[in-house]
């Protein structure tokens, strides 16, 4: 007799994104249920932007991150998707920057709009015209889909007029939500809505006199005494930012948005304004916030952090997006140092991900891996390096490398069948080597005696190396060897063993797998160099 057993769930690949995608899928299905499916519409997932300064690598971090729960969205129901980059671009200046030719042409339009800003570069129509673009090619570079919004078009072409009404329909619902949280000067003058000054052309911060949202108008009165009447429809007036991110949640349908763990209180805050509205708060993630090198949070002011061009100098796109793919919930140092490990993890996921997607393309396992995502679903058969990254950085250390041709000399005679061509990502890993090599690994590079344990170490380690000679041992067997010298002289623990091999012949506190690395470098060359330390350290 047969059982009848109902088809089991689908199994949920282990990578938050996916967990991302379920929380998106029911708060999709919750707005569907409303409507008839067929006018539902794709889910829509925004990230927002403030065009006062240009893109940042926490921009490249929002859009990515956002860009994967998108793709988990999509393989876990098979829905559509659009991505929104909205920018903020009618928000008002509100000092000049200190990176910006021209400064004192700004200087006459603070608290203009920056759509109505001119732009102190001179190549387009306004300063939040010039940022956009740059905001777009930034996204472009990275091969992101989205599409590209412009608060200032969506107040003036009346996009926001309906939502902009039910704000005044609900005007003290939204202050008694607000004021509580505003200090005594702050709560005076408080109000969601800021009118443009019809001469000036401003973005006050005024309190209203009158709200009448049967005509969809304030009255307010200026510095001077000057008393206006102002619609707020047709880009007349604009939003406070709380209130403006829930007004455009609730006129757009925001279905998924992530920010910032310091926004918990500005989301929580702007969800119940949306309520109010009518509308229901998008799903999202709160993400930790990126740490310097002394554990201090990166400010844009402060110039403390690492910018997208000094990764891209130092190791390529593929690891920035490994970086910002590991525990986004977690607070992370994002400092030069982080680089090569973060290159090696994704050099090592994207092999996993090669054999995977060789075995079965569609697997839960294969969907779970940081480079699935990276790949945007298909792993190229030429991602990846046969050389880790923290290996090429070494033999550029030990061979005082100054230019690509000498890492290749040592790569193409430990496999004379890879070359730049076959093998793209490990010329740019060599590229990227050379560079970091300059930057960090030479002016940092320090030497220690041996012990006499460690001496003698090194000598019986050379000696056992020579036997190798003219043969070609792989790493594996020359790792072995390196072990079973440390546990001949009694190393404890072990590891204190390669930190000798380290600090005495590389002149750092870590290295590669020191197998993996004669057998790049070479035997005889090995040899030289243990000799050369023992007698250097002799001398000394």
């Amino acid at each position: 007799m047969s059982e009848n057993r109902s088809n089991p769930e689908p199994v949920l690949p282990r990578a938050w994104p996916f967990e991302e995608a379920r929380k998106l899928a029911e708060h999709v299905d919750a707005r569907a249920s409303a409507i008839p499916d067929d006018a539902a519409g794709p889910a829509l997932l925004e990230t927002g932007y403030g065009p006062s300064g240009l893109p940042h690598i926490g921009t490249f971090g929002e859009v990515a991150r956002t860009s994967w729960v998108r793709q988990a969205y999509t393989a876990l129901t098979g829905r559509p998707t659009r991505l929104l980059a909205f920018s903020d671009d009618m928000d008002a200046l509100r000092k000049v920057p200190d990176n910006v030719p021209n400064r004192d042409l700004l200087e006459k339009y603070i608290g203009q709009p920056l759509s109505r800003v001119p732009d102190p570069f001179g190549t387009h129509e306004s300063f939040a015209a010039h940022n956009n673009a740059r905001l777009c090619s930034f996204l472009d570079s990275f091969g992101f889909e989205y599409e590209f919004a412009s608060s200032t078009t969506y107040y003036t072409s009346g996009r926001f007029d309906a939502a902009l009404k039910r704000v005044l329909e609900v005007h003290d619902e939204i202050l008694a939500v607000i004021l509580p949280t505003l200090g005594p000067d702050r709560r005076a003058t408080y109000s969601p809505v800021l009118p443009l000054h019809p001469r000036t052309g401003e973005v006050m911060q005024v309190k209203m006199d009158a709200i009448d949202a049967a005509a969809g108008t304030v009255r307010w009165t200026d510095a001077e005494g000057e008393t206006f009447e102002t619609p707020v429809t047709g880009g007349h007036a604009k939003m406070q930012w709380k209130a403006d991110w829930a007004m455009r949640w609730y006129a757009l349908g925001v279905d998924y948005e992530m920010s910032g763990k310091d926004l918990i209180d500005s989301v929580r805050l702007s969800g119940r304004i949306c309520r109010i509205l009518g509308g229901t708060p998008p799903a999202g993630l709160t993400y930790e916030l990126f740490l310097d090198e002394n554990g201090q949070k990166i400010s844009k002011s402060k110039g403390n952090g690492l910018s997208v061009e000094e990764w891209l100098r130092y190791a390529p796109q593929e690891s920035l997006g490994q970086f910002m793919f590991n525990q986004p919930q977690r607070a992370k140092r994002l400092f030069f140092d982080v680089i090569p490990k973060t290159a090696d993890d994704y050099l090592t996921h994207v092999e996993k991900a090669k054999a995977l997607q060789a075995a079965d393309s569609d697997s839960a396992d294969l969907k779970a891996n940081p480079a699935w995502f990276i790949h945007k679903g298909y792993i190229p058969t030429d991602a990846g390096s046969p050389v880790p990254f923290g290996m090429l950085l070494n033999l550029a250390s030990v061979a005082n490398a100054e230019t690509p041709e000498v890492l290749w000399g040592f790569i193409r005679r430990y496999d004379a069948s890879v070359s730049p061509e076959s093998h793209p990502m490990l010329a740019h890993l060599v590229s990227h080597a050379i560079a970091y090599y300059a930057d960090f690994v030479r002016p940092a590079k320090t030497f220690r005696a041996p012990t006499e344990q460690e001496r003698a170490a090194l000598v019986d380690l050379a000696d056992a190396l020579r036997g190798y000679e003219g043969e070609a041992a792989d790493a594996a067997t020359l790792q072995n060897l390196v072990f079973e010298i440390g546990k001949r002289h009694a190393f404890e623990p072990l590891r204190s063993w390669f930190g000798c091999l380290y600090e005495v012949l590389l002149g750092q506190k870590e290295g590669p797998r020191f197998g993996g690395f004669v057998a790049l470098y070479g035997v005889a060359e090995t040899v030289a160099l243990i000799e050369a330390a023992l007698l250097r350290n002799s001398q000394a």
